[in-house]
């Protein structure tokens, strides 16, 4: 059970999820720059929840290797 607001991730089809989560990740930056310390929790609280529920639906998704410790020391350091 949830103690965030909102349609409780499960209950979420695979489209209102992906919305949802998308327009989590475009405002976390201004609630953690300048939301107050509740609406940075629920916030936080909401997005785990969420992104736990993608990666329930979908175990296998693809993985960028460059996106992994691996294959990111593979890639030219930048100055």
């Amino acid at each position: 059970m949830s103690t965030t607001t909102g349609i409780p991730g499960h209950e979420l089809t695979e489209d209102l999820l992906l919305q949802e989560l998308r327009h989590l990740h475009r405002t976390r930056h201004e609630t953690f720059l300048h939301g107050s310390a509740d609406s940075l929790r629920e916030h936080t609280a909401r997005t785990f929840e969420l992104e736990q529920e993608y990666l329930r639906r979908h175990p296998e998704r693809a993985v960028d290797p460059r996106r992994t410790r691996s294959g990111a020391r593979g890639e030219p350091q930048h100055a």
